[in-house]
């Protein structure tokens, strides 16, 4: 608020006792008194009006501006990854914040005004979405809130996307090239790659994959523990803690298909044209603030 305030006196300044430094060597005394006397007066006045804790209505838009403005972010990389396997929409989350903090406000209507939203991020929609069968034995996807564990740069990272392939050296791989892991043990113990050997390959709904008969593998399949919200990594990837990782017995590997995104995409085109509203109204209200700054600055300040 005080901000605010100060913007005013420095627009009330620049308006009616803008000077060079040059053309102050040649004031007298008495003119240079009155300007002291102004600027004194100035501050007796906003001083109170501090304290008062007048309405931040003109920063309460700005934040709205700012966090309409990422949710679009957010809502536009949703509606870009509608048709992305295994795609998981983020969910924008907004937390109250009260701008004059550690002050009273007496006046209901101030404190609705300083209480406003900020985004504090994003979270991963983990519902599952519609399986579509596409023939290819290499195409997996999974029934259950299971996971696929790869290998990539960044680590052990996992992802929905079941559009794999065999490298040149028989290893199964995602459409990236990163490697994707088999089942040693516990779902924290770090996976192996899968290699497979030439033959028909199949794939049983608990990650086993047999070729010509005999077991090549099983595919590592975790689970997160409740309250945990993996994290979006790019590529339809996602990251979590180790210590966050649990089996996942209730989730089922389908063989010849693939997720689509869980993303709703009549829901999503409504969701931006919505913000895309919220956030012209917002800047409607800072074009209405700023005006009345320059109406108070210009002509009422000067009748003090």
């Amino acid at each position: 608020m005080d901000s605010l305030l100060g913007k005013i006196f420095l627009r009330f300044m620049t308006i009616h006792f803008s000077f060079s430094f040059s053309s102050a060597k040649t004031l007298g005394l008495r003119q240079v008194e009155s300007y002291l006397a102004v600027v004194e007066l100035a501050g007796r006045v906003l001083l109170p009006m501090w304290r008062n804790n007048l309405g931040s209505g003109y920063y309460a838009a700005c934040a709205g501006l700012r966090a309409q403005s990422q949710a679009l972010e957010l809502i536009a990389s949703n509606v870009a990854n509608i048709s992305t396997t295994g795609y998981r929409g983020q969910q924008p989350l907004f937390h109250s914040l009260l701008a004059s903090a550690g002050r009273q406000l007496n006046d209901p209507l101030n404190h609705a005004i300083n209480d406003f939203g900020v985004l504090e991020g994003s979270r991963t929609d983990l519902t599952s979405g519609t399986l579509e069968r596409t023939g290819n034995s290499l195409d997996l996807a999974i029934e259950g809130k299971g996971f696929f564990a790869i290998k990539t740069r960044g680590g052990e990272l996992y992802t929905r996307n079941g559009n794999f392939q065999v490298s040149a050296k028989g290893q199964l791989t995602t459409a990236a090239g990163d490697l994707v892991l088999g089942e040693q043990g516990l779902p924290k113990d770090p996976g192996l790659p899968i290699v497979l050997p030439s033959g028909d390959i199949s794939i049983s709904p608990d990650g086993t994959i047999s070729a010509s008969g005999a077991v090549a593998g099983k595919l590592k399949i975790v689970a997160f523990t409740d309250g945990t919200v993996p994290v979006a990594a790019g590529n339809s990837y996602y990251s979590a803690p180790a210590t966050a990782l649990r089996a996942s017995p209730d989730s089922n590997v389908r063989q010849g298909m693939l997720e689509s995104s869980n993303v709703n995409s009549v829901k999503a085109v409504v969701d931006m044209i919505a913000v895309q509203r919220h956030a012209e109204m917002l800047e409607r209200a800072m074009t209405v603030f700023e005006s009345n700054l320059d109406h108070i600055a210009a002509n009422d300040l000067p009748k003090i």
